[in-house]
């Protein structure tokens, strides 16, 4: 607990969010637990989920505004090339819903203000 909010964490050896149902599957759970700041690591999720092109990112960010929660994404953001990936990500950052950050501690930082 971080500020009176809790936060999940989702940790894994490898991908553990390939596709919507992935991600709705950890949101509810969390939901459930009464937990609505979830913070995953790039690596953790399929790279389809950065290419626009496949709508992966549009339907979780759904996901995660339906059920009112926040997902923070830790990785490094700086070197994309893609202008629409980098137009999304501000976009997501400004709003607030989805955030993408560097390091868990801009992470936990940004879900609990």
């Amino acid at each position: 607990m971080i500020n009176g909010s809790e936060i999940a964490i989702v940790t894994a050896n490898d991908i553990a969010i390939n596709t919507s149902q992935d991600a709705l599957d950890i949101l509810g759970d969390c939901v459930f637990n009464g937990v609505q700041n979830i913070v995953a690591y790039s690596d953790n999720i399929t790279p389809l989920f950065f290419d626009l092109k496949t709508g992966l990112a549009g339907e979780i960010l759904q996901k995660f505004s339906t059920y009112n929660a926040k997902l923070a994404i830790i990785g490094d953001f700086s070197d994309i090339k893609s202008n629409s990936l980098r137009s999304f990500i501000y976009e997501s950052n400004r709003h607030g819903r989805v955030l993408f950050v560097d390091s868990l501690s801009q992470a936990e930082q940004l879900l609990t203000k």
